[in-house]
């Protein structure tokens, strides 16, 4: 299973990618946007233990390496919500660091948010973006997520306490551009 863009393949992590993971990952500066279940440093031990946890989900695939050039240099994944949030995915993404300020991760977001729309019976895709992630911000924007909200100090990552800002995306809804709603509460 591939995902065609115009400059890039998506297409499930495999045996063979361990190598190119690693050196795209073993990086403080992706790491630094990412949760803790992403390791620093990141080992080829990893890299193995990821794609085979990948290669066991099974289809319809969900984690994907961003290829570039002939070359893993990021990945991205949707990891379904469960419960009564079960109508949406959660979207990851990451590229190296060599590869960014390209509009990779924008093309790869574009293309992945019809690929789950046309794939999943979900009605939501959400982002989450720890503050300071300038970058990530602005590829949501692009890909028309909406602001949603700021969950104030909330995550503990890299020594600080950071607010993280959610986004999202729905099916057959035009982008809510007015950024999150203000409520009022007086009495």
């Amino acid at each position: 299973m591939q995902i065609r863009t115009e400059r890039l393949i998506l297409k499930p992590w495999a045996p063979g990618d361990e190598h190119a993971l690693v050196r795209q990952a073993n990086d403080h500066s992706v790491w630094r946007w990412m949760r803790d279940l992403f390791p620093h440093p990141y080992t080829a031990d990893d890299a193995a233990q990821w794609i085979e946890k990948v290669q066991a989900l099974g289809q319809p695939a969900r984690e994907f390496a961003i290829h570039f050039e002939g070359n893993p240099i990021g990945g991205i994944g949707l990891m379904p919500k469960s419960d009564v949030h079960r109508i949406g995915v959660e979207l990851g993404y990451w590229i190296g660091a060599d590869f960014r300020g390209r509009g990779i991760a924008t093309e790869a977001v574009s293309k992945i948010v019809d690929y789950a729309f046309d794939t999943f019976e979900i009605d939501r895709i959400e982002a989450m973006v720890f503050d300071g992630n300038d970058a990530s911000t602005r590829v949501l924007e692009k890909t028309d997520f909406c602001l949603e909200g700021r969950l104030r100090r909330n995550v503990l990552k890299d020594g600080q306490i950071l607010d993280t800002w959610v986004y999202s995306r729905l099916r057959d809804r035009e982008p809510d551009s007015s950024g999150p709603e203000e409520i009022s509460t007086s009495l």
